[in-house]
């Protein structure tokens, strides 16, 4: 994998990271159509715009934070794992089973919330984590936990799912298929706390898994020659990271739907800048990943008069274009 050398002062650039995260935590909220001053923060809680900014803007903010970081993590961690910086979260198919999952859920009618989560995002997530398992499984058959068997073995179903959710799309209404589709578009619009809260756990566990083998990934990225050389316990790390990633991307995608290229821009600009320490890229993930989903979606919803635009949308507008010129870049 490409990268540029390690700079000095990246402990610099980390910090004024943590200082642009501050600010958008502290600021975001106060954007939007709906005008909201300090006074309206801690006055009558009876009040429309007490209610917007506690119930809907704050926990909005913090499903953003959450699901920007855990995708940027999900990202850097497939292209540590495949050793190509085009790989993405949704590369291995988890997001084409959660569509269809979402689907199924839809057209069955599922009702009903549990763990914060309504019919469409359960699931989406047990779809999602029957890819995981699915996947796993089809790797496992033969020699060790092969990133070839798991990079084909993933666009396969990926494309098997897509399949699945043509024809459910098929068999639909017109109000279930605007439904399914509207969820594909990928949303932070959320009211209260529970959402956030979902995605959570497996934030915390996927950032802690990977901080923990930071050191081998940095070694299995230079090659499995040189990491099992020196030491690293390679299908068991892979297994590790493939797992964490995994779970961050399904918990997201559930909750939030397939938000694309976020897992894309982020990790490759860190990489340009912050060099090929997975120490750093890790930090640098959680710090610029939430923000730059919650500045997407802050401008999203503001950017038209009568509607919000899906984040999604957003997203994949300027990650489109960062794809195109990061395969043009490293062509030449």
């Amino acid at each position: 994998m490409s990268g540029r050398r390690p700079r000095d002062g990246r402990a610099g650039f980390l910090a004024l990271c943590a200082v642009l995260f501050v600010t958008v935590l502290l600021a975001a909220p106060f954007f939007g159509r709906e005008p909201i001053g300090l006074d309206d923060l801690f006055g009558d809680k009876g009040t429309t715009r007490f209610f917007i900014f506690w119930t809907l803007r704050v926990p909005r903010l913090l499903l953003g934070l959450l699901a920007g970081a855990s995708l940027s993590l999900a990202g850097l961690s497939f292209q540590a794992l495949f050793r190509n910086p085009l790989a993405t979260p949704f590369t291995l198919g988890v997001s084409s089973g959660a569509a269809f999952g979402a689907s199924v859920a839809v057209l069955l009618g599922v009702e009903g919330v549990l763990f914060g989560l309504d019919g469409t995002a359960l699931f989406a997530l047990a779809f999602a984590l029957l890819v995981v398992a699915l996947l796993y499984g089809l790797a496992r058959r033969g020699a060790g936990l092969s990133t070839l068997h798991l990079l084909l073995a993933g666009v396969a179903l990926s494309y098997f799912f897509a399949a699945l959710l043509l024809t459910a799309q098929y068999f639909a209404d017109f109000t279930e298929t605007y439904r399914v589709v509207r969820w594909m578009m990928g949303r932070l619009d959320t009211i209260g706390y529970a959402p956030a809260l979902t995605v959570f756990p497996a934030f915390l566990v996927g950032t802690a898994t990977l901080f923990y083998l930071r050191r081998d990934l940095d070694l299995l990225v230079s090659g499995e020659e040189i990491a099992r050389s020196r030491g690293v316990r390679v299908d068991r790390v892979r297994l590790h990271v493939y797992l964490a990633a995994s779970f961050l991307t399904a918990a997201t995608v559930a909750t939030c739907g397939p938000i694309g290229f976020v897992g894309l821009i982020v990790p490759h600009a860190l990489r340009y800048l912050l060099g090929l320490s997975h120490g750093y890229l890790i930090a640098g993930s959680v710090l610029i990943g939430g923000p730059f989903l919650v500045v997407c979606d802050v401008v999203a919803r503001n950017v038209l008069a009568e509607t919000e635009l899906p984040v999604g949308i957003l997203t994949a507008l300027l990650g489109g274009p960062f794809f195109l010129w990061l395969v043009i870049r490293r062509r030449r």
